[in-house]
């Protein structure tokens, strides 16, 4: 049975999925058409119903539970991993709810916690998330909120931390902040739903235990990242939770759910 796959080329989802698409692990006679895109097409795509299985961001996933049905397996939720409002220089929280400020898409979680955190901000522009940090320095905008590896590397172009939307995310619910899922459509039968679950659990602990073979394949898509930049971006956003989203992960998602603006 082939299934449309889609997820980042953002070191996390590449480490996580490097077994199961090459054929590392036994996939029980699953073979996987891969779609590697930034999140924020992958959000626009699951509206569509494109793909059978597909990496979500929380936001998006909110408004789609009667069509995709979340993994235990596979995500990215934890502390300390929260997208950042960054700027050129100090800026007043009355005064970012008027400048233009640049996020990472209309669906992303970022853009959620941003309005949970920063409601009725006017002058909001979308950019692909890798775009965000030149549109600050250019002068394009006063600020912006940055996803992946970005929070590892703003500081290094001159630009301050404005607020912590996952340290405020936390502060205010004592869970961690849930950012994006593995999906599975609900048109695929829940026998191969569970196995396609199992098997990405399956997929991350190979990486765990065979970083030598997964790495080569992360460092593919990541050509321009310092080793350094990607082993903390694996380190921050691979975690217990990848491996089972478990009680409390799913409570952090129902807390979501209730801020929705």
């Amino acid at each position: 049975m082939n299934i449309t796959l889609g997820f980042s080329p953002c070191p996390n989802d590449t480490y996580m999925f490097a077994a199961l698409v090459n054929g590392w692990i036994d996939t029980h006679g699953l073979t996987f058409d891969v779609h590697m895109e930034d999140v924020e097409t992958l959000n626009e795509w699951a509206g569509n119903l494109q793909l059978d299985v597909t990496k979500i961001s929380f936001h998006r996933a909110l408004s789609l539970d009667h069509t995709y049905q979340l993994l235990s397996s596979g995500a990215a939720l934890g502390n300390g991993c929260g997208p950042l409002v960054i700027a050129r220089e100090p800026i007043s929280k009355e005064a970012l709810l008027k400048v233009p400020i640049a996020l990472p898409g209309q669906w992303t979680t970022a853009h959620l916690l941003f309005n949970i955190f920063y409601p009725g901000a006017t002058g909001k522009i979308f950019y692909p998330f890798h775009k965000i940090e030149d549109a600050i320095l250019s002068g394009e905008v006063d600020a912006g909120v940055i996803i992946h590896e970005n929070r590892f590397t703003y500081q290094h172009k001159g630009l301050i931390k404005i607020m912590d939307l996952g340290v405020s995310w936390e502060g205010k619910t004592s869970l961690p902040i849930p950012l994006g899922g593995i999906f599975a459509s609900k048109s695929l039968s829940e026998h191969t739903i569970s196995l396609i679950d199992r098997l990405l659990r399956k997929s991350i602990q190979f990486a765990h235990l065979h970083e030598d073979i997964v790495m080569p394949y992360v460092r593919s898509f990541a050509q321009e990242m310092d080793e350094d930049v990607i082993r903390s971006h694996i380190s921050l956003y691979v975690n217990d939770f990848s491996l089972d989203l478990g009680e409390k992960g799913r409570k952090a998602i129902a807390r979501l759910k209730k801020m929705v603006p």
